[in-house]
């Protein structure tokens, strides 16, 4: 433990899905805190904290609540003092954080991109048949460059939509290549970036705590991947300077060669209009880069884009 700040509580007491793949990435940061700190088997202490979007699966995020799903009972456990932190896939978690909440660290990034189950290639996609997905993001990017396919809502754990394209219920869909990796699962056409760009903070682990909680900062913080913050914090950024809803079809990655840069794209809901940009950091910081990436992106939207940005679309 580290003397710079007040000692937890032991054992400390880590919060998380109960999903294969949110279980496979709390072991990931019990092993980072055992491994900084010589924490003994034990010591950390994992809690199953079943969330609103785990239990409703036959419609969209937007339809009933957006990205909080995710989070909201772990934010409550967390500043019900039931558990001391909490591990979140960070491109599920809400641009402004919970009052009292506090991004303690990221883990080294995993691969960004998607894969596409089902299909070599978005080209392979047999002609008019059905892919599932439930991400407004995915459903844009493929209606645009493939509007003959038809599109249904899949959602469900990793396994669940597996097993609907193996069964023949659609014909392709989209997965994580991060989820998939931590999973052992080597199904999937990787998308490259140039052509597909990920959900802003694919593939980052985050750790979050309470934010008057000095002991358990300073044990979290320990683990934290500069790079991959960085990185994350410019994507967020454009987020927060879109200002839109989970209904809006974003995406984005931030990398670090030769200087901070952030590509994004946005598109209306239907894939018909689509944007595209990146910027350089310069002197600038993180949120310095994404904010002015949104202002170039929004400068240049049509309509329908802007449309999909107003706060009147939040479910």
């Amino acid at each position: 433990m580290t003397a710079a700040h007040p000692e937890p509580s032991c054992p400390l007491r880590l919060g998380t899905r109960g999903s294969a793949l949110a279980l496979a990435q709390a072991r990931l940061v019990v092993e980072a805190l055992q491994m900084a700190h010589g924490l003994q088997p034990g010591a950390i202490e994992t809690r199953v904290v079943q969330t609103a979007g785990d239990r409703v699966q036959d419609r969209r995020l937007a339809e009933i609540g957006g990205k909080a799903l995710w989070t909201r009972e772990l934010d409550g456990a967390l500043i019900a003092g039931e558990i001391d932190l909490a591990v979140h896939s960070m491109k599920d978690v809400e641009t402004i954080l919970a009052q009292g909440i506090a991004l303690a660290a990221v883990l080294p990034r995993a691969d960004p991109r998607d894969r596409l189950v089902g299909a070599a290639s978005i080209a392979d996609i047999p002609f008019g048949t059905t892919v599932g997905t439930s991400s407004p993001r995915r459903e844009a990017q493929l209606r645009n460059r493939r509007p003959d396919v038809k599109l249904v809502v899949l959602r469900g754990n990793v396994q669940t939509r597996l097993r609907h394209v193996g069964n023949g219920t659609v014909a392709a869909t989209f997965l994580a290549a991060a989820g998939l990796d931590r999973l052992g699962i080597g199904e999937g056409a990787t998308l490259q970036m140039e052509d597909w760009l990920p959900a802003a903070s694919q593939g980052v682990v985050g750790i979050a705590c309470r934010a008057d909680d000095a002991g358990v900062l300073g044990l979290v913080q320990a683990i934290n991947h500069p790079d991959t913050m960085l990185c994350m914090q410019a994507e967020r950024a454009l987020l927060a300077g879109l200002g839109g809803s989970c209904h809006t079809a974003v995406a984005a990655h931030a990398s670090l060669e030769g200087g901070l840069m952030l590509r994004a794209e946005l598109l209306s809901p239907d894939g018909r209009d689509r944007v595209t940009g990146d910027l350089r950091a310069g002197d600038g910081s993180a949120e310095q880069l994404g904010h002015a990436l949104a202002r170039a992106l929004m400068s240049r939207a049509t309509p329908a884009i802007l449309r999909s940005l107003e706060p009147a679309g939040v479910a």
